[in-house]
């Protein structure tokens, strides 16, 4: 009997209400190459596990234990499972493993990624997790590949591939977006990523969402300097802007 493929799993959270439709289980995987400067899971950047510099080290887990676990409260969180991270594709066995059995189970799956892990290389192993996901949360971090360099420490043109490939094979997405104070907060860039959008036509939602520095206690806890510290969070207001910007380039109205 083929032995089980074991991942490297940062938490569980149950009930979960912003990663996808309905309640869900929400799965954060260890692991991710990029350094976004608002990350608000910093300790998720390393793949490690037992006792570690992280304030919850991580755990092994098969897809049997993560199945079991989400059968406890799938009563609850009905919308079905979510695998973010972290960045779910540096886990893509693990998660294609974890998705095709809740498949079987009929089982809603949501995979939260940036797709930067997306090339010709790798792109088999992801089209084999792509058969048993149900809805890509895809995150675009910044429209302007030297801005998104400067962000993130990556080229965004994997993403823009992948998401262009998504739409081509007809994948339904929700398109996430942080707008940050000085860096994506800005009436071009905000233009220009509706105008990518209207490309695709398969997109199903589209979640902006405000910058906030929630985070700076747990980088301080980890020793890694927050370079964003003195970035104000964005208001509701500036976020129902950026979103309407986004549209207006998304319809091509100017």
């Amino acid at each position: 009997m083929k032995e089980e493929i074991t991942g490297k799993i940062h938490s569980i959270e149950t009930c979960g209400t912003v990663d996808g439709p309905g309640i869900r289980f929400v799965v954060f995987t260890q692991g991710c190459p990029m350094r976004c400067l608002y990350c608000h899971n910093p300790d998720t950047w390393q793949i490690y596990s037992g006792k570690s510099n992280s304030i919850i080290p991580c755990k092994e887990m098969t897809s049997t234990q993560i199945l079991k676990q989400y059968d406890e409260v799938k009563e609850f969180c009905k919308g079905g499972i979510t695998v973010t991270g972290g960045e779910p594709l540096v886990q893509t066995e693990f998660i294609t493993e974890l998705f095709k059995k809740a498949y079987e189970k009929d089982i809603h799956t949501a995979l939260d990624t940036s797709g930067v892990l997306y090339n010709e290389i790798n792109k088999s192993k992801i089209n084999e997790l792509l058969k048993y996901t149900s809805l890509v949360l895809l995150d675009i971090k910044h429209i302007n590949n030297e801005e998104h360099k400067k962000l993130t420490g990556h080229s965004n043109k994997n993403i823009l591939a992948f998401a262009k490939y998504l739409s081509a094979i007809g994948k339904p997405v929700w398109i996430r977006h942080v707008v940050v104070p000085k860096i994506t907060y800005n009436e071009e860039y905000l233009y220009e990523l509706g105008q990518f959008l209207r490309e695709l036509k398969n997109i199903k939602a589209l979640d902006v969402l405000p910058y906030h520095n929630m985070a700076i206690s747990k980088y301080r806890e980890l020793g890694i300097d927050y370079k964003l510290e003195q970035t104000e969070s964005l208001t509701k207001e500036e976020a129902i802007t950026a979103r309407t910007i986004i549209l207006k380039g998304l319809k091509g109205i100017k």
